[in-house]
């Protein structure tokens, strides 16, 4: 395991009467990182979740939190993560206050260190004013925010939140965004999801699920380049990538292979630039190709590829 990993997950699979809800999956959680875990609805990511949290038993493969195994040391590490899935476990009849004290315990925190441990959560979580209220009767916003408070009681290494805006108007859905940046900030996050937007506005690396495998891994500053038009350039002769950086209007360059290129840019293309540098300098260009795709044009592509096979993508392969 890294040495910054908090999670390491290794070909990791689940079957159902031998069909594979998740197949052969690797990744790791590094610490102080938010990972968005993306794909379409019934791609896996649930499965997955309750995996990583010691609710379902893996068919193959290992996951370690902080270096015990799920398996063979599953009360410790069930103590590194604090988990909210998709219907998250709040008593509607119970008070918030109520409800958190019986979190708190079950977490096995000391009687002395309950009240700190439970106004901690609610601060964190927005909730110091709706102590006293019946969780029933508060908004769907507030239930999940005490959903996500239950999930930190403890004070956990890593949070790991399953869908936690589904059925959001889009205000609740921009406060709970908010509150998982926070969450950030102190702890290991991972968001499983299929809400493109929710990823960019939350997450630093993210990675793609579709029918049970990983097929895209890459950092959010490379998916957002994705949205930046570019075009893919090959050269027989290449130069240094801070020479091709010069030419005008081109503010990044990511090789893709030792004669690929691909070339971010502002404004107008460049190509006529990069055609006349490229006679000047003796590059022997015999390729350009113009490329623009938003992060949907890139999920779709990669989620409704039926001859994708699964295979990983890296960002820099992928040439985004």
């Amino acid at each position: 395991m890294s040495l910054s990993a908090v999670i390491q997950v290794e070909n990791l699979s689940r079957f159902y009467q031998n069909q594979p809800a998740i197949k052969n999956l690797s990744f790791s959680l590094n610490a102080g990182e938010v990972l968005g875990f993306l794909g379409p609805n019934g791609a896996g990511k649930s499965t997955t979740m309750q995996i990583l949290t010691g609710n379902l038993a893996p068919s193959e493969g290992q996951v370690t939190i902080n270096g015990f195994d799920i398996i063979e040391s599953p009360r410790e590490a069930k103590r590194q993560m604090g988990y909210l899935p998709e219907h998250p476990p709040i008593y509607r009849e119970a008070s918030v206050d109520e409800y958190l004290k019986y979190c708190a315990q079950l977490r096995r925190i000391n009687k002395q260190s309950v009240s700190k441990a439970i106004d901690e959560s609610k601060q964190q979580c927005g909730l110091t004013d709706v102590g006293q209220r019946l969780i029933g009767n508060l908004s769907k916003g507030y239930q999940q925010r005490v959903g996500i408070a239950q999930a930190i009681i403890h004070n956990p290494l890593v949070v790991v939140l399953d869908e936690p805006t589904v059925g959001l108007d889009p205000i609740q859905m921009r406060d709970i965004r908010r509150l998982i940046k926070t969450l950030g900030q102190d702890h290991s996050v991972i968001l499983s999801t299929h809400i493109l937007s929710e990823v960019q506005a939350t997450c630093d690396r993210v990675q793609i699920i579709q029918k049970g495998e990983l097929i895209y891994h890459s950092s959010i500053e490379a998916l957002n380049l994705s949205q930046v038009p570019s075009v893919t350039i090959g050269l027989n002769h290449p130069p240094a990538i801070e020479q091709l950086k010069q030419i005008d209007r081109v503010t990044h360059v990511d090789a893709i292979d030792s004669h690929h290129f691909k070339l971010f840019f502002n404004g107008e293309s460049p190509a006529q630039a990069i055609v006349q540098q490229s006679v000047q300098q003796q590059w022997e260009l015999f390729e350009l190709i113009p490329d623009q795709r938003s992060l949907e044009d890139l999920f779709i592509e990669l989620t409704q590829d039926e001859n994708s096979g699964g295979a990983s993508v890296h960002a820099e392969e992928a040439g985004v």
